[in-house]
């Protein structure tokens, strides 16, 4: 099947053309993550998300087109980090930890997603010895607004 043929399937079938317009939102467990190719630290993500059992698919794409996907998800520059991925609906921005991301799916809040703003050390891909900078996981919500989803000591 081409693009082209899923897209008139998806409309036909009633998802919204909003929903396909979104970068390409991983689904059922999926995780699709976005980063440049010299991100060390995406990588060690990425790792720690496929050992705590996510289904990960890892693309490496320009700082341009990495700064245009966090926008188009709702991921501001104050909330950014260095790489974006996407799973059922939601977008993920940083090192959000795979416990997080487990919790969101759970609950499924009415949300865009979950960011790690900046590069804690500590937080899963930044690890650094036993050096540990306390952070929250934040919760985008549709209207743009953050509350804390989860603090890390």
């Amino acid at each position: 099947m081409d693009r082209r043929d899923f897209i008139l399937i998806s409309l036909a079938s009633g998802l919204s053309a909003a929903s396909i317009a979104r970068p390409a939102l991983a689904t059922s467990g999926g995780l699709e993550v976005f980063k440049t190719p010299t991100c060390g630290c995406c990588s060690a993500w990425v790792e720690h998300m496929a050992r705590a059992g996510f289904n990960v698919t890892a693309s490496d794409v320009d700082q341009e087109t990495l700064w245009d996907m966090k926008d188009r998800a709702g991921a501001t520059p104050a909330l950014s980090s260095c790489h974006t991925a996407f799973i059922d609906g939601y977008f993920l921005e940083g090192h959000v930890p795979a416990g997080d991301v487990q919790r969101l799916l759970m609950e499924r809040p009415d949300a865009l997603g979950l960011t790690v703003p900046g590069m804690p050390i500590g937080s899963p891909g930044m690890e650094m010895g036993d050096q540990r900078d306390a952070y929250d996981t934040l919760l985008v919500l549709r209207d743009g607004s953050i509350d804390v989803f989860e603090s890390h000591a």
